[in-house]
């Protein structure tokens, strides 16, 4: 018997959980430390225009193509076009493949939050803790269990129980613990230098390479082209407006990116000094190099609990949508219960993720130019999967089913779009190139012709 589709209960419920989806690991430190090494306030600029712009596009079409469909992105393209029943799949793979590494990203957020809230910092921000920490063999699986097990428990809840009841509650929260974190941030010595770096945008800075690294960045903020803006449009109500509710999630996305700009940046400016590299530590920047920055901080165990209480929020609500949206995909193609579908999911993920949590120990002899599992799996489904389908979709749209479709879906209910011919335009003509290059410049880069 065909499953009956949930929905979220108002507007509201849906641009909270979709912002929750949208906003994860890839606000809180990715862009950030992309920010830093792009020239601060050069790069902040080049994002907000691109967001409102290509992200906002791409979304459009992502979440109508759900709503028109009522399907997951593995049945939505194929009923529009049977031809294009591979992008589907494809898309369906992205989140099969990121949730599980994602999962044990959570669970070293998890392991930190736990450090900081028992008085660790000191011990946290030794030069060899986070490194000793991941090349364990038992305790990230730990972690890595509880938060795929607190991930499965509210998608098994459903979707106004669960995600909905748990993104009202999360976003809000997040927000103001991030404003707080931010504001307190700007109050230690040296941290104004920061704050004008991270807001002043320089012409000089201006290159291929930072417009690149900030269209890439939309795919992490925004959850585009990994079939969850699909899924979660699929559970919108007819009746809801479709642009302000895009708008509005990126509203709530762009604006947690740049307090986690703003909470970082100025702090560790002022700790080293405006040291480049320490700016543009990657991954290091937040289990590495924001732990010293805390200790070295008054009230730094508070400020370094809070930070981590939020940035568990934002990996919490990223990892729901990644795991409702492969849920979503078997209940429709299997036929299967939630339960039966999050059961065999959350198994799934649990064995692939083990490969990731052990690739810094056990099974670091796993390598592929110079990266390990987990990287691997990030760069495949990040840098190689999510442009190309973003590329098909944008083809899909622009050319076979046509922006008409989906302009038509946005004007449900005598609803005025906007912003029709800005997205007619960049769906058909200008994204498809970024794309082109997007991926292009990710794949020169994992080979070493250049480094972004």
């Amino acid at each position: 018997m065909q499953q009956e589709r949930s929905n979220f209960t108002n507007k509201l419920g849906f641009v909270l959980a979709a912002a929750g989806s949208a906003v994860g690991l890839g606000n809180i430190w990715r862009f950030p430390y992309l920010a830093a090494k792009y020239g601060g306030g050069t790069f902040l600029l080049i994002y907000l225009i691109l967001a409102v712009t290509f992200g906002f596009s791409l979304m459009i079409a992502e979440i109508s193509i759900g709503r028109k469909t009522g399907l997951s992105a593995i049945g939505a393209f194929k009923s529009l076009d049977k031809r294009f029943g591979f992008l589907g799949i494809l898309a369906s793979a992205v989140p099969i493949i990121i949730f599980p590494y994602y999962s044990v990203i959570g669970g070293w957020v998890l392991k930190y939050f736990a450090v900081f809230i028992s008085g660790g910092v000191s011990s946290a921000a030794g030069d060899d803790y986070f490194t000793t920490f991941i090349s364990g063999t038992f305790e990230p699986l730990v972690w890595f269990f509880l938060f795929l097990g607190a991930t499965a428990v509210i998608v098994l809840l459903g979707v106004e129980k669960g995600i909905e009841k748990v993104s009202k509650v999360l976003m809000p929260l997040l927000v103001i613990l991030t404003l707080f974190v931010a504001i307190y941030g700007l109050t230690v010595d040296g941290a104004m230098d920061g704050l004008a770096y991270y807001l002043m945008p320089h012409m000089s800075d201006v290159s291929a390479k930072t417009i690149l690294a900030a269209m890439g960045q939309l795919f992490y903020s925004m959850s585009l082209a990994m079939g969850i803006m699909i899924t979660y449009g699929s559970y919108m109500k007819k009746e809801n407006n479709l642009e302000s509710s895009v708008r509005q999630i990126e509203i709530f996305d762009t604006g947690v990116a740049f307090l986690a700009g703003l909470m970082i940046i100025p702090a560790v400016f002022a700790f080293s000094g405006g040291d480049p590299d320490t700016l543009s530590a990657g991954p290091g920047l937040m289990f590495m190099t924001l732990p010293k920055v805390f200790n070295s901080m008054r009230f730094g165990s508070v400020i370094g609990t809070l930070f981590f209480i939020l940035v568990f929020f934002a990996a919490l609500t990223s990892a729901i949508s990644l795991m409702e949206t492969i849920v979503s995909i078997i209940m429709d193609k299997l036929n299967w219960t939630r339960r039966k579908s999050c059961i065999f999911v959350f198994i799934l993920a649990l064995i692939m993720g083990i490969p990731s949590s052990l690739g810094f120990g056990p099974l670091g002899f796993i390598s592929w130019m110079g990266m390990s599992v987990l990287d691997i799996m990030d760069f495949i489904s990040n840098s190689v999967l999510m442009p190309i389908v973003a590329f098909f979709t944008c083809i899909f749209v622009g050319f076979i089913i046509k922006p008409k479709s989906i302009v038509e879906e946005v004007q449900e209910g005598n609803v005025t779009f906007k912003s029709e011919k800005m997205f007619t335009v960049i769906i058909k003509w200008i994204a498809p190139i970024f794309l082109v290059l997007i991926l292009a410049s990710s794949v020169a880069s994992a080979l070493g012709i250049f480094t972004i």
